[in-house]
């Protein structure tokens, strides 16, 4: 029986001095689950990723990750949680050019001990976790590795983000429109890499994105207009 990894229950959210961009009645995401989130530009994405990251808090309602209400934690607390339970993979992928490859991959093992552990549980050390996952994601030349990430490919950079995103094996992996650079075929090509990976750390994805040809995919797919009343006529008037 799967269980849930994401709750959203009458959550609201508004900028300062601005209409309510969010209103959503529920949103669920169980445990093993792929959901791909459709929404264009401008209409609250990003903020939906914070809320679920603790970065903001609900102006109403409850968001609860893993059985935790957000609400309940100081933001400190919010900060550790999001690391030790969420790998993110940014658009701009937002790696460090200064480190390797492999110093890229490792970095939330650094800021989560649940994360360090569970790598070294299945691996030597947290390098060769890394280059398990590289390997596994198609980054197989070993003479990339140690090179600056702002020297490869925007294909190979994707493939460290999500590297990173899944070392230890966090429960969720957020993706937010990590595919937007690539052509079709390398978009699914990735995708597939990427939902091996997920079910090998036994992570649940939400993939955020325009792109709607991506939707047969996954397991389950919505637009986010269809889960937030604020999008809604109803909600513009």
């Amino acid at each position: 029986m799967n269980s849930v990894i994401i709750d959203l229950d009458a959550a609201t959210y508004a900028w300062p001095g601005q209409p309510t961009l969010l209103n959503i009645p529920r949103f669920q995401l169980q445990s093993g689950e792929r959901v791909f989130l459709k929404g264009p530009s401008g209409s609250g994405k990003t903020t939906l990723l914070g809320l679920l990251g603790g970065v903001y808090l609900p102006d109403s309602g409850s968001i609860t990750l893993l059985g935790r209400d957000m609400a309940t934690m100081s933001a400190a607390g919010r900060d550790r949680f999001r690391a030790d339970h969420t790998g993110y993979i940014f658009q701009m992928f937002n790696l460090l050019p200064y480190l390797s490859v492999v110093e890229n991959v490792t970095l939330p093992c650094h800021f989560s001990r649940v994360r360090r552990e569970r790598a070294l549980q299945r691996h030597d050390s947290l390098s060769s976790a890394a280059l398990h996952l590289l390997h596994s994601l198609g980054l197989t030349d070993g003479a990339l590795l140690d090179r600056p990430v702002n020297e490869l490919s925007i294909g190979q950079q994707q493939r460290v983000a999500a590297a990173r995103a899944l070392i230890g094996s966090p429960e969720l992996v957020i993706a937010d429109e990590p595919t937007s650079a690539l052509d079709a075929d390398s978009r699914e090509a990735f995708l597939q890499l990427l939902f091996a990976e997920c079910a090998a750390a036994g992570s649940s994805l939400l993939f955020v994105s325009h792109d709607a040809s991506l939707q047969p995919l996954f397991d389950r797919s919505l637009s986010l207009s269809d889960i937030n009343l604020s999008a809604q006529p109803q909600g513009e008037l």
